[in-house]
């Protein structure tokens, strides 16, 4: 299956007619299009249904994967974005997961919160703590769905980034509001193929996971800056079910019995 993602479209009123070549390409080169997020530039419905115009327009059948971004949540019509977007046959994932051609995507907004040691620990001001059980809480969400796959071949879709190596070139302040190692956890726990994100605009096109799983930054603007193969997109082929996923065998020897599973560390 070959895999095509792209996120940060910002979709505005103003967007009419130009993501569609970008969406024809997407269907003439691949079997599935993933959306990781800030689909519409102010979370505004009619910008959601401008962007399901495009859509329909020229992806022709073509099965769309989406989760939504901080800019979807701007002006608290997530919900109506949601539907909107679902109604257009859009499969929108929220801490859940779905099967495509024998292939499990599960899929989170994620959020932010930093990385390694770097990343904000639950204490202090209420304020503070609300804040990491908000990345908790996320990290949960896509466990649960990676627990729930039972495909050989997974994808992962989310909006914030699980690792540092793909925010690198971003200025080193805002680091932490660009993602949280919190979301690399579960990656380590189940064999997954590949990992979509965007939010960095000015990061990096990829990168690693601690268990060796390829994860891409696929930021339109990043996109632009340096097109892979002349793509506005990022082009990813799954391999056939049956082999083992990258990364698969580390994640075995990185997930030890005795390691707690997130939900445990909540208060940590």
């Amino acid at each position: 299956m070959r895999v095509a993602a792209v996120a940060d479209l910002h979709c505005s009123r103003t967007s009419a007619g130009t993501y569609r070549p970008l969406f024809e390409a997407a269907r003439q080169a691949a079997d599935v299009l993933v959306l990781p997020g800030d689909l519409t530039d102010f979370g505004l419905p009619e910008e959601a249904q401008l962007l399901v115009a495009e859509l329909q327009a020229a992806t022709d059948g073509l099965p769309v994967i989406a989760v939504l971004g901080n800019h979807d949540y701007e002006s608290g019509k997530e919900g109506e974005i949601h539907k909107i977007l679902a109604g257009a046959g859009v499969i929108v994932l929220d801490g859940d997961s779905c099967e495509v051609r024998g292939v499990g995507f599960a899929g989170v907004k994620g959020f932010a919160g930093g990385f390694g040691r770097g990343a904000l620990g639950a204490w202090g001001e209420p304020a503070i703590k609300m804040f990491v059980q908000e990345a908790v809480n996320e990290a949960i969400k896509l466990e649960s769905a990676l627990a729930r796959l039972r495909t050989d071949r997974r994808v992962v879709v989310m909006h914030y980034s699980p690792i540092v190596a793909t925010v690198e070139g971003e200025p080193r302040e805002i680091f932490p509001y660009l993602g949280s190692s919190r979301l690399e956890e579960p990656l380590s726990r189940y064999p997954v193929d590949v990992v979509f994100h965007g939010h960095a605009h000015r990061g990096q096109p990829e990168g690693r996971t601690l268990a060796g799983v390829p994860v891409f930054n696929v930021s339109l603007p990043l996109m632009r800056r340096g097109p892979v193969e002349g793509r506005l997109f990022r082009l990813f082929e799954i391999p056939e079910a049956g082999a083992r996923a990258p990364g698969a065998r580390v994640a075995e020897h990185v997930a030890e019995p005795a390691d707690e599973p997130v939900a445990a560390r909540v208060k940590s």
